[in-house]
């Protein structure tokens, strides 16, 4: 397994683990995560590459591999991803440029698995 694939499972048992120790708060995340993702206006796909932008910005690592695995499965191609990180670079600078790497990674991991 590698390590985003790893990152994935480490985001399912922390939400494991949120669902015993604050049942009611996660439930709540979660219906509102839910409402959020719905595709009433933008596609899953636009979303999906919006959190990746979204994901870069913040320095999750986490959240990058979450966020990039969703684009790739909702259709998303590896120069849209790219390209969506870019903007988060673009609107944050240096540091987020550096959080491309894990982004690469993940696209490297992620492709090969389908591949």
């Amino acid at each position: 397994m590698g390590a985003n694939a790893e990152k994935l499972v480490d985001v399912k048992k922390l939400i494991d683990f949120l669902q015993k120790e604050t049942p009611n708060q996660i439930k709540g995340f979660q219906q509102f995560m839910s409402a959020v993702e719905s595709e009433d206006v933008l596609e899953k796909k636009n979303k999906e590459l919006i959190n990746v932008a979204l994901s870069v910005a913040a320095q999750c690592e986490w959240c990058i591999a979450l966020h990039v695995k969703g684009a790739l499965d909702a259709g998303a191609t590896k120069e849209e991803i790219i390209d969506a990180s870019m903007q988060a670079v673009l609107m944050h600078g240096g540091p987020a440029l550096m959080y491309m790497t894990p982004v690469k990674e993940a696209l490297e991991e992620f492709l090969n698995e389908k591949a």
